[in-house]
């Protein structure tokens, strides 16, 4: 039998290690920006065009290389970061593994110019899949500057994979900021298609951080430092009134390397227990300063997870650390970190009837409606109105808008002592009186659903009215919500939404959409993006089924009014004209039926 076995060539070896290393543009961002930190540079600059499918380049005035080495960074596993085993376990670089430029090589076209602080001349090299294609002397400026070009020319599959721009700038946004982050000390700038997005100078950790995310974070800072000796924590919390509903401003950075931990995540949410508004995460940037020797980063390509000797006493740390910022910044009572405090909410009392639990906090959660014996999907309300269906087609039937209204008027059994077919509870649900029993619907569960098919209506007819503001807000962004606005103009003004560019990362907001109570529009508007990559994140829809589910959400979520008999029952009426009533388009339902049977267990009565 002949042999089979062969070494792959180097460029194919390349190519399927940059498989793992270099995934998109802000990979390479990743990886050029951290090579220009190791390099000691005290200012680096960032150029993307096309989103970094066209251009990725980084100029630092780092120490430079040497011709020989400018040569042999593009060699698998050469490295200046490590040399020995022992070296593993005492890792203070950024990068060590000798992978990157390898991999960036193979997988596209790379200018490098580098030059050494006093020598005379530095060095010019084309490298192009793999391959050397030109090495000179030339006349550049000390330091290093990088040009990554057409990104995967020579993998046309992997290129047809990437994302929109906006998509990929996103991602790359992320990576530069969280270097940004790391590294207040030095200068950072990035500019998009000659555009400046960034311009960052040197400075402390609190002034980056508004330079990152923007002026209006200065009062949302509280100061976080704890040292033990076993590690130090130190950084910046935010406050739990501004905690987002979307994650993306939570910061972890070990040894200035930025990690994701879910656990030390946990330690962090659990210090703000009983704080935080439902489903919310608070923003912080805090970083761990610990012995290489306790650590191992040795666990991805990515080099964002990270393997601790002692994970117990590091998450204790580090929850320890929050309280006590809490407690100092009067934000939560001092703790005694001696007792274990527990901030658990109290539990609601419940009362057992029957086998039906009724909790008694103007909630209806603990009722189960029984599925419908003659449809195994019902949710039950549709044997409300099967007596009337008599004589329709079976299957899957709806109430329809016009049949639906009747069909809810004629299965009304209003009692002559009451003046209302509705009643409004705590604000919250309306309690309709029904021939089997009393409906329940979740008074903003409902608006959201009807909303909903509102906009989106809206926004496949593009018919939409607006009404402008007496005073335009001038609303100012981070620079990847910025992107995002940007990105969406189209459907914001289909939605109603009209603003202008005001340069940087500032919009001015002139209309809103006409059914928008007038309010803080520039909150709303905030919230609406904010909610936007809440979905971005969780769930993959469309731009225009994200935005009209975002859009009612937040805008229902407001919607909590005392409202009168007429609005009560035109609630009522538009909810069941909607093509699914029963279910918000997050899948929550927006009614329940308790049934009399139901109700006389609740009192003994048999």
């Amino acid at each position: 039998m002949s042999d089979i076995i062969h070494l792959l060539p180097d460029y194919l070896a390349n190519q399927i290690a940059a498989g793992e290393v270099v995934q998109r543009p802000s990979s390479v961002v990743k990886e050029l920006l951290e090579n220009a930190i190791d390099a000691r540079a005290t200012s680096v600059q960032l150029i993307v065009k096309d989103a970094g499918k066209q251009l990725v380049q980084v100029v630092d005035n780092g120490i430079g290389m040497s011709e020989t080495d400018a040569r042999m960074s593009f060699e698998r596993h050469a490295t200046s970061k490590i040399s020995s085993t022992e070296d593993l376990f005492r890792i203070r670089t950024m990068g060590f593994r000798g992978e990157a430029m390898a991999s960036i090589g193979a997988v596209a076209q790379v200018e490098l110019k580098t030059k050494p602080h006093g020598a005379e001349t530095g060095t010019r090299l084309l490298v192009e899949g793999s391959a050397v294609v030109g090495q000179e002397p030339a006349a550049v400026p000390a330091g290093t500057s990088i040009a990554v070009k057409n990104l995967f020319f020579n993998v046309p599959a992997r290129r047809n994979f990437l994302k929109t721009n906006a998509v990929e700038m996103r991602h790359i946004l992320d990576e530069f900021q969280r270097v940004a982050l790391a590294y207040p000390e030095i200068a950072f700038s990035l500019h998009h298609n000659e555009v400046e997005i960034f311009s960052l100078p040197a400075a402390k950790l609190s002034q980056r951080i508004v330079g990152v995310f923007g002026n209006n974070y200065k009062e949302q800072m509280a100061g976080c430092e704890e040292e033990t000796p076993f590690m130090s924590v130190r950084g910046y919390i935010g406050k739990p009134e501004f905690a987002k509903k979307t994650r993306g401003e939570q910061f972890f950075f070990v040894n200035n390397r930025f990690i994701k931990s879910g656990y030390l995540n946990h330690a962090v949410t659990q210090a703000y227990e009983g704080l935080l508004p439902k489903e919310s995460h608070p923003f912080y940037v805090l970083f761990i300063d610990i012995e290489p020797e306790r650590i191992d980063i040795n666990v991805h390509p990515t080099k964002t997870e990270i393997k601790f000797e002692d994970e117990r006493t590091v998450y204790a740390i580090v929850h320890a650390a929050v309280r006590k910022s809490l407690g100092t910044h009067n934000i939560a009572p001092s703790l005694d970190f001696q007792s274990d405090v527990n901030f658990a909410p109290l539990q609601p009392i419940r009362v057992q009837a029957g086998g039906n639990e009724f909790e008694q906090e103007g909630t209806f959660s603990g009722f189960k409606v029984p599925a419908s014996p003659k449809r195994a999907s019902s949710d039950g309300w549709e044997q409300l109105y099967e007596p009337l269906r008599q004589g329709q087609s079976g299957g899957a039937e709806r109430i329809t808008s016009a049949s639906g209204m009747n069909l809810l008027d004629d299965a009304f059994a209003v009692s002559p002592a009451t003046s209302s077919k509705t009643l409004q509870v705590h604000q919250k649900y309306l309690l309709v009186q029904v021939k089997s029993g009393v409906m329940i619907i979740d008074q903003q569960a409902a608006q959201e659903r009807i909303l909903y098919e509102k906009y989106v209506a809206s926004l496949q007819k593009k018919m939409v009215t607006s009404q402008a503001l007496l005073f335009p807000q001038t609303v100012e962004l981070s620079p990847a919500d910025a992107t995002l606005v940007k990105e969406l103009s189209a459907e914001f003004l289909e939605l109603g939404f009209q603003f202008e560019d005001f340069g940087g990362n500032t919009i001015i907001l002139n209309a809103v959409p006409a059914d928008v109570q007038a309010a803080n529009e520039k909150e709303l508007l905030e919230e609406l993006i904010e909610q936007y990559k809440n979905n971005l994140a969780t769930l993959k829809l469309d731009k225009r089924e994200n935005l009209a589910r975002a859009m009612a959400k937040r805008l229902a979520s407001k919607l909590q009014p005392r409202m009168s008999d007429l609005e009560m029952n035109s609630l009522v009426d538009k909810l069941f004209g909607c093509e699914v009533p029963n279910y918000t388009p997050g899948g929550q339902k927006t009614l329940v039926i308790l049934e009399l049977g139901q109700l006389q267990e609740l009192f003994l009565k048999g």
